[in-house]
């Protein structure tokens, strides 16, 4: 199982219903973006952290050893944003001179390059929320419920289930590998990731024709019918993400009128 998926399904939050999470995810992740200001975009992720923390049990610092992940694209992104050339220098914050031209980051790019970054992070903070506390169980029967076309939500399952066949396969595969100094050189290690990768697709093309014929012979039509949880159901969720967006959007306009 992976990390993600344990933490979800321990949650405090798995209990609830799913179709609340996705509301609270999707209206908050739509007002962070639609505001596009860094006030608003740390108030979101403060509440997506605190809300996954809080009320769903989940450990800090797992949630900041995944925010880790999407931080590490997102600086080589806003550097081409802050970052600029010029034939001048008195523009820029900070300067070098290269063939004379210089190169630096003025004000204005600073200022946008760390409001994309905070949007950024509030965003995928607003979805981490939605994935440790809810099992991709209930997030297939939300998509069910929500009308979602049935050919998707049964790739997605499909294609979910076999992420850990994969995962278990390819990590004998490279254990196997490094027994025998497949990665000992540069060169080794290239050859034998070529061969990793080329084995772990014919095996999966395998291993997907198998199941595919063992769904016919029970019986599969196109769907996988389960029998759905039971959730606990509240209007209190709904009208708390409500209340808690207005407040952010009353907060975002006040910000514009100052």
């Amino acid at each position: 199982m992976l990390s993600i998926d344990k933490y979800a399904y321990s949650s405090k939050l798995a209990g609830i219903d799913p179709m609340q999470k996705l509301f609270f995810t999707f209206i908050t992740l739509g007002v962070c973006l639609w505001a596009n200001d860094w006030v608003i975009s740390l108030l979101v992720i403060f509440i997506a952290v605190g809300a996954a923390v809080i009320k769903g049990g989940i450990p800090i610092r797992i949630f900041a050893k995944m925010l880790l992940i999407p931080m590490v694209f997102l600086v080589i992104g806003v550097l081409s944003i802050a970052i600029n050339a010029s034939s001048s220098a008195e523009f820029f914050l900070i300067s070098v001179q290269v063939a004379g031209t210089a190169i630096g980051i003025t004000s204005s790019g600073a200022i946008n390059a760390f409001n994309l970054f905070i949007k950024a992070i509030g965003s995928v903070s607003c979805l981490y929320f939605l994935s440790l506390t809810t099992p991709i169980t209930d997030l297939l029967d939300a998509m069910r419920r929500l009308k979602v076309p049935r050919l998707f939500t049964e790739l997605m399952g499909l294609i979910y289930r076999f992420i850990f066949v994969l995962l278990e396969r390819s990590g004998t595969m490279f254990t196997a590998q490094s027994s025998r100094l497949g990665y000992s050189t540069l060169s080794t290690g290239y050859r034998s990731l070529a061969a990793l990768a080329s084995t772990l697709f014919i095996d999966a093309y395998r291993r997907s024709d198998e199941l595919y014929t063992s769904l016919e012979a029970r019986g599969y039509e196109g769907e996988l019918r389960v029998l759905p949880r039971s959730y606990n159901k509240s209007r209190a969720g709904y009208i708390c993400t409500a209340v808690l967006n207005i407040l952010l959007i009353c907060t975002a306009l006040a910000l514009r009128h100052l």
